[in-house]
């Protein structure tokens, strides 16, 4: 087996596009060990982050779409597993000793397509669909303080918001709530869910912190795919 590319970053902001973990051409694969380097940081932070999720998404290098279906197959001498991803390109990455020993590989079921590995931290989904402001700011800081802990050069970022991402689906949506009551429509945008990602027209809703009250819930009309920190 040839040998694996290099690890080549492990995270930047979360606001920006997060460095890749490792290329694959096409027909090649990418070294599991590569991948689980960078995301094993996430298991080993010692700071709050009760209010996170972390994930392995795969984003084609020519900036096409995957398409549904698409998965990675995680394969070793006794390892064999799929991965589906979800329609961010995201699957929750395994961490497995055994495949780490047998530096198992990772190949997607796209033939021909070239892909990059990235890991992506976000805000935690709520089952209710209302996101208290002041837990949505503590989420963020949370995110904030895992990005500086992996990178340096980010300590002069702050918390400047979050990016709801939803489904393609009519509901798409959310609202503030006040906390006397009163309620209004957030302004609903589409594009990419993370900066570097190609445009697929996802329903967006971003609420920024500096321009709203300090007591407020954000309800989602639909279960979000993505609640992403923004940095600036």
């Amino acid at each position: 087996m040839r040998a694996s590319r290099p690890l080549i970053a492990v995270f930047a902001t979360l606001l920006g596009a997060a460095p890749a973990v490792a290329h694959a051409q096409a027909g090649e694969w990418v070294s599991y060990r590569d991948a689980y380097r960078a995301m094993v940081q996430f298991e080993k932070y010692g700071g709050p982050k009760n209010l996170l999720q972390s994930h392995l998404q795969v984003q084609s290098r020519d900036h096409a779409g995957l398409g549904e279906g698409a998965q990675l197959t995680l394969t070793g001498k006794t390892t064999q597993l799929n991965l589906p991803l979800d329609a961010l390109g995201r699957t929750v990455f395994p961490l497995q000793k055994a495949a780490y020993d047998e530096n198992a590989v990772l190949m997607l079921n796209r033939k021909g397509m070239p892909f990059v590995l990235r890991p992506q931290v976000t805000i935690a989904p709520r089952a209710d669909g209302e996101y208290d402001a002041a837990t949505l700011r503590t989420a963020c800081a949370q995110a904030l303080g895992f990005v500086r802990y992996v990178d340096a050069s980010q300590r002069a970022r702050q918390c400047a918001g979050v990016r709801f991402v939803f489904p393609k689906k009519d509901s798409a949506g959310a609202r503030l709530r006040r906390a006397d009551g009163g309620e209004q429509a957030l302004p609903l945008t589409s594009g990419a869910a993370f900066a570097g990602d190609p445009d697929e027209g996802f329903p967006i809703v971003t609420w920024r912190f500096g321009t709203s009250p300090e007591r407020a819930r954000v309800v989602t009309y639909d279960a979000p795919l993505a609640i992403v920190p923004i940095f600036e």
